[in-house]
């Protein structure tokens, strides 16, 4: 069936013409000329379509930099509300720590501005209603894609920021077997966009940004301390971390860019990633259904180094305080620039069954428990912090125990979620 507006172009039953002999040869010719400038049109715009979308990103960033109300909206957002503040682009900042640090940055008076791609990696309804949020404390996010060289290089012809806080990465280690390709676009081509655009500003922030401590990978020396080799990961997404510090190292040696490389190690609390263990154990707690518990080899448990949110944000802003100047301009280097890379920990490793123990108190309910060897998904044993560089350059002090921060956590999930709650993954 041809569509309606299509439909409309042509007459339901096609009449008869009447064709003039003496004018045989010159209608074949009008017709023959008519149908080769339509099929000539025709391939001119199709060329024309596929130039331009060739070279348009896919974004959802604002089409028109003219809007005058968009771009008040992004200038009043990075405005320092103090003297000497710091104007930051916060990237992934809809997510869980960007969305705690931006706020956190807010409210000491600093300017903000995020940038977040709202993905569907987990419900994109968490990261709308921290947005929510963030609005309300006059923080404006934009709807947009780090890969999306036309946003950036508006943003910072727009802005001139003083650090970037990276943030945005497609995170978690077993999502990597089902979707491989989403690591690649998101922890190594978008942060290859953003370091482009950074060499290019004039003058160049400074770079702070989220490595993991899924670097470690197959590392057995207790604790994990950045002078410890990294060249084993054990996943796809350490792999693209590891792959992430080389990359800024040499952006930091070529152009003279400030680099501080953030190791995190398991962050967990309110307003938290729901593909965590601690967020589904409370959601599986709660609705009755057994957890999977994993062992290591010869029934070891596992055990995280878990890192209460408020000491990490306190972490990112010291790091953001601390960072030395960039010293290139227009993507040509002046002279030697800061590169740091520093863990953030709590330096006490929890086991996972102490964790569901943790919760089941907080709760006030059993958990169903099924214990199983642990896959080869890319997971590691045991996680646990060297934080001396921290402490020295940072003056990190984590002030939280695991105890404290799942109180916390529970306090804020009964109250988002309620206790039989529906649709969170």
């Amino acid at each position: 069936m041809r569509p309606l507006m299509e439909e409309g172009m042509f007459p339901s039953t096609p009449g008869k013409f009447k064709m003039e002999r003496g004018h045989h040869i010159h209608r074949l010719y009008h017709r023959c000329f008519a149908c080769s400038t339509t099929f000539f049109i025709w391939i001119f715009f199709l060329l024309l379509t596929a130039s331009y979308f060739s070279f348009q990103p896919l974004s959802s960033s604002p089409t028109s930099w003219s809007d005058l109300h968009w771009q008040l909206q992004v200038r009043s957002s990075a405005t320092p509300r103090r003297p000497s503040g710091l104007t930051v682009l916060v990237t992934g900042a809809a997510g869980f720590i960007g969305s705690h640090c931006s706020l956190a940055l807010r409210k000491r008076g600093d300017g903000v501005v995020g940038l977040d791609n709202f993905n569907s990696y987990y419900d994109p309804s968490l990261k709308k209603a921290r947005q929510s949020l963030l609005s309300k404390h006059s923080i404006f996010i934009i709807d947009g894609d780090i890969t999306d060289h036309l946003l950036l290089s508006n943003l910072f012809r727009m802005i001139s920021f003083s650090h970037i806080l990276h943030l945005a990465a497609q995170a978690g280690v077993r999502y990597a077997i089902q979707n491989p390709s989403s690591y690649i676009h998101s922890n190594i081509a978008g942060l290859v966009s953003l370091l482009e655009s950074i060499k290019s500003a004039n003058p160049q922030p400074s770079f702070i940004w989220a490595s993991s401590s899924s670097v470690y990978g197959l590392n057995h020396n207790i604790p994990f301390s950045e002078s410890h080799s990294t060249d084993r990961p054990a996943s796809l997404y350490a792999a693209t971390k590891k792959a992430g510090e080389e990359i800024t190292h040499a952006y930091n040696h070529i152009y003279g860019i400030s680099i501080t490389a953030l190791r995190f190690f398991t962050v967990y609390g309110p307003w938290g990633r729901p593909d965590m263990a601690y967020f589904f154990f409370t959601k599986s707690i709660l609705a009755g259904k057994p957890i999977t518990i994993y062992r290591g080899p010869d029934g070891v448990n596992l055990a995280r180094d878990f890192t209460y949110i408020d000491d990490i944000v306190r972490g990112c802003i010291s790091s953001l305080d601390t960072a030395g100047k960039s010293t290139g301009t227009g993507g040509k280097k002046r002279g030697p620039a800061t590169y740091r890379i520093i863990n953030l920990g709590n330096t006490s490793p929890v086991t996972v069954p102490t964790l569901v123990s943790i919760l089941e108190r907080n709760l006030n309910v059993k958990a169903k428990k099924n214990v199983i060897e642990m896959p080869a998904n890319g997971d590691v044993p045991f996680t646990h912090a060297n934080i001396t560089v921290a402490m020295v350059e940072l003056g990190y002090r984590p002030s939280t125990n695991l105890e404290a921060g799942i109180k916390k956590f529970v306090k804020w999930y009964l109250s988002y979620y309620g206790r039989n709650p529906r649709g969170i993954l």
